[in-house]
């Protein structure tokens, strides 16, 4: 039984060092045979250099090194393209998905017949700010998706090989793992931890790609932006025909206001719907002319596996 464990790296020097030796740990004590998949996703840093000493001195590591930066989703997708083994992990290099909880996640795997066990988080010790900006995105996410997606979840798992192969089928362009994890179906159970607080260097997520990442997957996984369009422009409707009713009567009756205040309002409001929708509907029109040019999603500049 060969277990691959992928794991993304960007600027992360300062954490590698302990990242290795918890992984270490972590492996060697649920079997001899696995492998470690280090995916540098351009690091400007010693990151790399510090991964290469590592595959020099044990062999089961291996590290793929992206020509750029082409961001966190895809580099998981790189690493996962690469793992042969027959049972399949993939945690962030951060430290906040303490390895240990991986063999119990393949315990559970093996003993209960699943085919993919996420990890599940009882406790965020992040920012309140953070934590409530995280919430309300798995709350929509969950409640607007096309898939049964839980709260508080997401890239830390493990899979069997089925599994993997099959979500590696999925080749669209703009990634959201966690909602393609549970697109693909299969059994899947819940492994709840709690997750630590970043101790060794600095988030590399900021907000704007956290942002990037939630719109990802409410564009990939729901219609919901063009059912916002559709209610808000029959919301607009219904408005623009009362007050059209209320001036009317009021010039009926002679009590109508002077000016063009009230046609200016209804201008600047339509034009801003109007963008509002436009601006939506070139999104999708984005999307689809991304997927069109059909150019890969990572570029890989080396492997170092020997």
């Amino acid at each position: 039984m060969l277990l691959s464990l992928v794991i993304p790296v960007f600027n992360e020097q300062e954490v590698i060092p302990a990242l290795w030796q918890e992984v270490f740990q972590a492996m060697t004590s649920i079997t001899d045979d696995f492998e470690v998949l280090f995916v540098d996703d351009g690091s400007t840093d010693n990151s790399l250099q510090l991964l290469l000493g590592i595959q020099q001195s044990e062999k089961r590591a291996k590290v793929i090194s992206l020509s750029r930066n082409f961001g966190h989703q895809a580099a998981y997708t790189a690493g996962l393209t690469f793992a042969k083994g027959d049972f399949i992990a993939m945690m962030d290099g951060d430290l906040q998905d303490p390895p240990m909880h991986i063999k119990p996640m393949l315990e559970m795997l093996q003993n209960q017949n699943f085919e993919v066990v996420y990890g599940s988080r009882t406790e965020r010790n992040e920012s309140y700010f953070k934590q409530q900006l995280t919430a309300a995105f798995h709350r929509l996410f969950k409640r607007v998706s096309n898939i049964n997606a839980p709260e508080n979840v997401g890239n830390f798992c493990v899979m069997t090989r089925q599994a993997l192969d099959t979500f590696l089928e999925l080749k669209e362009k703009n990634r959201y793992l966690p909602g393609l994890r549970f697109f693909i179906g299969f059994n899947q159970g819940k492994y709840a931890y709690e997750r630590p607080d970043r101790t060794i260097g600095n988030a590399k997520m900021s907000y704007s790609g956290l942002f990037k990442l939630a719109f990802d997957a409410l564009f990939s996984f729901s219609n919901f932006p063009l059912k916002f369009c559709f209610y808000l422009g029959i919301f607009g409707v219904v408005i623009f025909f009362i007050a059209g009713t209320i001036s009317l009567v009021h010039k009926i009756i002679g009590i109508a206001s002077p000016g063009w205040s009230s046609t200016l309002i209804s201008i600047y409001f339509l034009g801003s719907i109007q963008l509002l929708f436009l601006g939506i509907i070139g999104e999708y029109v984005y999307r689809i002319y991304v997927e069109s040019q059909n150019r890969p999603i990572y570029i890989v500049k080396k492997i170092y596996d020997k």
